[in-house]
């Protein structure tokens, strides 16, 4: 099948209502073959309870075998007049999961779900999965419970747009060589490359509209003149513009737009804006001056009572309120004419050799839009509204971005970061409220990695550690997390195979109204933001978890998703961050997701009115204010529920004055955003948040404005050395959470065993109860070199021993990876309180031995860093003597392991003069040393290394900063003898065991923990042999600086072994890192 077939058997499948015929051929033609003789149909009475109220009835056309020998299925399923497509998703999956496991167990399924009401069906690949387990062998295992399987699906049918399928599909339609891989097939439904794509052509959009408008500003000098009045931004103008035209895209998806007089709301056109551009409501010689405009900051913006029609487009368009149809700036629309080309929404210019037009309007009509977010199970091949959030990261600027520290989080992780702080705020709120105690949460789980492993005697540890006398929980955690990761399938019919049926906790059901009643009184903050990822992810969690208790419900009539968004925005949800338009595109989101609900198609209501809770603001500063002043703040929190649901502009312009007044009169006129005046009624009501959760600005201090660094350093005590702005928000949680309150955190890995954190890991540990801590085996961030961890813990004093961690997990299902449970003590016995997630008890016990049979190398000597040469380098190091005053000089390149060799380096060693060189040049960081740091017998060790690599100097050479240079001042212990301890393979694993500096390109070995090295404590006698190997080494470096030692240096690995009084299973441990 050539290209120009593909297409046309791609184009006669899926713009067109469903038809059987066409649908077998694509499925022959895509898989090559099937085995039609396991073609059958199942009618009503062969769909299970369970399942009849959405599915009428099923066809199976044949399957399909790969050549990895997985099992496929091509599927049929006709739904019910009650069901609907949007409507049904858990429930249709679980369907087919049910059939799949049920008739012979296949793997996959290639279904058509088709409506007997709706224009649209749905293509969909529906993959089975099972949850892997670790086993006590090292082995992975599956374990017997089947998870939910997973769903991805094209929306195709009347009005959709196949150019994706097409573009997917076409290779694999081409190859009639190779059969697919079910690996192959899921990639022709990757929701991830359409959304790049789209991505690309976005911000091409973007820059041709900015583009236009910046000649528009340069050429009108009314247009100038009223965005220099208002203080008008063409690139958030430009932005503004794109959002405004993909929201209404989104729009026109419900059916919204155009709707014929008389007609119920979700009967429009779902192209009613490429009717628009082509005249049909309206004509014009300007689109965006003469259409646009009055659309957006007219029809929309103005409440035309019930029938909302509309005379200057002739149809029906909703009154939609919240601030997105209103000018940027308020800038005078009716009076500025504001004529961009037209072209750039329409066009016939050749975008490839099949297809024309490359302007908005033609680029979007090639995309499918849906209004549901993707979800870890279900996700749809076409435009959501999530990508608004990766679309803002990729318009941002890349110098602007470092500035940010604005990084998109994936989407799975942000499920996973809200279902575990749910689960974290619901075991404290609800057992604080019934009286019991909780569990310690390091003891909580199964003993998933058999009796006898790590997992199981730390759980084991762990309930032992419970003295607390107090009752068991009256609701277990693991059911709460069965209720939160498995509620929804749950309500939704679950079902599979008896022996497979899961059910929802007993515990959960007899208090459901008190878990309700939690969830719909939780207080969420994210203080950066961004665009809005995580508010929408908790939201959509509290949702599903509220919906999943509506069975226990007797009066369920306002038990509806768009009742629970709408509380949970109006009562539960706030943000900051320092970005306009990152708060512009949360905005909009949550505005989008309450759209996604509305089903009232007689009456749509206005959106709210979001400008009190998703602030712009510096969540790291703050004001002086009086918080005892209840009249103000009582008439605060009074006006802001009456500005969320106005929608008359009049009187929504009075209420935000008031506001911004009180504001004023709070902060003493400092226009400076302040949690605690903006927030005041959580505050007030509860002393702060129950949950924070973030993905903070990763900005390094020589990234943060001066004037801000001085301002963070006086009023943060993480504000030390080098610090990150990530830091800073981390403290914040001192504030921000409630008593007990949950922080929830994506960082770079540096917490857990940079030096620079010290400070960070010890509150956390002290101060804080550690909830878990998660690692990843691969980079999370596209645009972040970083690597990152997930930290959650609650303001509360620590109450287990012991923490929990997943290490190395796939960012897809975190959940599925099988939580250790880490002894606080192992952290506490690393030198600067090292949260090293690599933990097993065996290390624990050579850690132990180590720190009891090992002195600090910081209390035998003394260890001083080198000469940093700041802004005069030309004059301090030099090639050559040039006077009486130059000193040999060392750098870390001329030190290897036992050898020296001078390169011909000289200081010119002149304090006074060249100090006073550095002051005239602007410098301020040179660092010359006192002389007898220098002067004197000295072990050199690299300072730019992952391993320890020294020598020994006795000739007074004086040494840059890439050298650290030890002087050994304890009698007690011979230079020699530390010298072969240092150089030993069981102090290079313990540093890595206790840094992050392990494979770095510019790895560093820090001073602070050179300086807490163990050093194994002996008698001169016990020394002795060591001292004899390394006397033997430096002979021979010194006649040959290339000879080799390593038998000798591997005799020195054995002492010191037996020093410490090794077991051969713990030389292992030492001896299998290395390799």
């Amino acid at each position: 099948m050539n290209s120009e077939q593909a297409r046309a058997l791609v184009t006669e499948t899926f713009p067109q209502p469903f038809d059987k015929a066409h649908f077998r051929t694509f499925a022959i033609n895509l898989l090559n073959h099937i085995d039609e003789s396991k073609a059958q149909a199942w009618n009503s009475q062969y769909v299970k309870d369970a399942f009849k109220a959405h599915v009428q009835r099923y066809e199976r056309l044949g399957t399909y075998t790969s050549p990895d020998n997985e099992k496929l299925d091509v599927l049929i399923v006709h739904l019910t007049t009650e069901s609907k497509l949007e409507r049904a998703r858990t429930a249709i999956r679980n369907f087919v999961a049910d059939h799949l496991k049920t008739r012979d167990e296949k793997d996959a399924a290639l279904v058509a779900f088709v409506s007997p009401t709706e224009r649209q069906w749905r293509f969909s690949y529906v993959k089975m999965e099972y949850a892997t387990v670790e086993q006590e062998s090292g082995k992975v295992g599956v374990e017997t419970r089947l998870t939910p399987a997973r769903r991805f699906s094209y929306i195709v049918g009347e009005g959709e747009s196949c150019h994706t399928a097409q573009t997917r599909f076409l290779n694999l339609l081409q190859d009639t060589e190779n059969n697919p891989t079910l690996a192959g097939i899921e990639d022709t439904f990757s929701v991830e490359a359409v959304t790049k794509e789209f991505f690309i052509k976005y911000a091409e959009l973007f820059g041709e509209i900015h583009k236009a408008l910046e000649k528009l500003v340069a050429k009108d000098k009314t247009i100038a003149a009223e965005f220099k009045k208002k203080n008008v931004s063409t690139v958030d103008f430009a932005k503004k513009l794109m959002g405004q035209i993909v929201f209404l895209y989104f729009l026109q998806k419900k059916g919204w737009l155009g709707v014929a007089k008389g007609q119920d709301w979700g009967t429009g056109p779902h192209d009613f804006l490429r009717r628009l551009a082509d005249g049909k409501y309206a004509t014009y010689d300007n689109f965006f001056n003469d259409v646009l405009e009055p659309l957006f900051y007219d029809t929309l913006a103005t409440d035309r009572g019930h029938e909302a029609w509309c005379n200057r487009f002739k149809s029906r368009i909703p009154f939609l309120n919240g601030g997105l149809f209103e000018p940027l700036a308020d800038y005078d629309w009716r009076k500025t004419d504001i004529t961009l080309p037209n072209r750039l929404f329409t066009n016939n210019e050749r975008f490839d050799e099949l297809i024309t037009g490359t302007g908005v309007l033609d680029v979007f009509d090639r995309y499918n839009f849906t209004v549901n977010e993707a979800e870890p199970l279900e996700k749809e091949v076409a435009i959501d509204p999530e990508m608004l959030g990766k679309v803002f990261e990729n318009l941002i600027e890349e110098n602007r971005r470092k500035g940010l520290g604005s990084f998109y989080t994936p989407r799975e992780i942000v499920h996973y970061m809200c279902q575990e702080s749910i689960i974290n705020y619901l075991d404290t709120a609800i057992h604080s409220e019934l009286g019991s105690a909780r569990a310690p949460r390091a003891a909580v789980g199964t003993l998933a990695d058999g009796p006898g492993s790590d997992a199981a005697d730390g759980l084991r540890e762990g309930a032992q550690t419970d003295t607390r006398g107090a009752c068991a929980p009256r609701i277990p955690r693991a059911d709460l997390e069965t209720f939160i990761h498995l509620g929804e399938q749950i309500s939704h019919y679950e079902a599979v195979e008896t022996e497979y049926r899961i059910k929802m906790p007993k515990s959960i059901k007899q208090h459901a109204r008190l878990i309700d009643e939690k969830l719909a009184d939780i207080t969420i903050c994210d203080p950066a933001v961004g665009s809005g990822a995580f508010p929408v992810g908790m939201m959509t969690e509290i949702v599903r978890a509220r919906s999943a208790l509506t069975n226990e419900f007797n009066d369920v009539h306002e038990r509806t998703p768009y009742h629970f968004k709408r509380h949970a925005i109006q009562n539960c949800l706030y943000g900051v961050d320092i970005d306009p338009g990152a708060v512009e595109i949360a905005k909009l989101r949550l505005w989008l997701s309450l759209v996604v609900d509305e089903e009232d198609v007689k009456q749509i209501k206005p959106l709210p009115n979001l400008d009190y809770k998703i602030v712009t603001g510096n969540s790291l500063v703050g004001v002086e204010k009086t918080l005892f002043n209840e009249r103000l703040f009582h008439q605060l929190e009074t006006l802001k529920p009456l500005y969320f649901d106005e929608s008359d502009s009049t009187k929504k312009a009075s209420l935000r004055r008031q506001i911004d007044d009180l504001i004023h009169e709070i902060t003493n006129g400092k226009e400076i955003f302040d949690f605690e005046i903006y927030f005041s009624e959580v505050f007030h009501g509860k002393d702060g948040f129950d949950v924070v959760i973030q993905n903070p600005p990763y900005v390094q201090i020589k990234g943060i404005p001066p004037s801000d660094r001085r301002l963070y350093e006086e009023r943060y005590e993480f504000a030390t050395g080098r610090f990150n702005l990530f830091y800073l928000f981390i403290e914040r949680c001192k504030l921000l959470p409630r008593k007990c309150g949950v922080s929830s955190f994506i960082i770079p890995d540096r917490l857990l065993l940079n030096t620079q954190c010290k400070a960070i890991r010890a509150w956390l540990l002290n101060e804080n109860s550690i909830c878990e801590l998660v690692s990843f085996e691969d980079q999370v961030f596209e645009t972040a070199v970083v690597d990152s961890i997930l930290l959650s813990f609650q303001r509360e004093q620590r109450k287990s021993e012991f923490v929990r961690a997943r290490r190395k997990v796939s960012q897809r299902d975190v959940q599925k990876t099988q939580p250790i449970t880490i002894p606080v003590s192992y952290f506490q016995l690393s030198p600067s309180a090292q949260f090293d997630l690599n933990y097993t008890a065996a290390k624990h016990e050579l850690l132990k031995r180590m720190a009891s049979g090992g002195v600090q190398l910081g209390l035998i000597s003394d260890t001083k860093d080198g000469i940093i040469q700041s802004k005069i380098g030309d004059l301090l190091f030099l090639t050559k003597r040039a006077n009486a005053d130059c000193r040999k000089m060392l750098v870390g390149e001329d030190v290897t392991r036992y050898g020296i060799t001078y390169a011909g380096r000289w200081v010119n060693y002149q304090p006074d003069d060249m100090m006073k060189v550095e002051r005239e040049r602007g410098g301020g960081g040179l660092r010359l040393r006192e002389r007898y740091i220098f002067e004197r017998p000295k072990i050199l060790t690299r300072q730019t290394a992952d391993e320890i690599i020294a020598a020994y100097d006795e000739d007074n050479i004086y040494y840059a900063n890439t050298l650290h240079g030890t002087a050994v001042t304890d009698k007690a212990y011979h230079p020699h003898y530390v010298l072969g301890v240092l150089n030993s393979r069981i102090t290079t694993w313990y540093y890595r065991s206790n840094s992050d500096e392990e494979g770095k390109v510019f790895a560093q070995i820090k001073i602070e923990l050179l300086r807490k090295l163990p050093i194994p404590k002996a008698d001169k006698d016990r020394q002795k042999p060591v001292i004899q190997l390394v006397d033997r080494i430096l002979a021979a470096k010194q006649r040959d600086a290339e000879a080799d030692t390593s038998a000798l240096e591997r005799e020195i690995d054995e002492l010191v072994y037996a020093l410490y009084g090794l077991t051969p299973e713990e030389i292992k441990i030492v001896e299998g890192a290395g390799k």
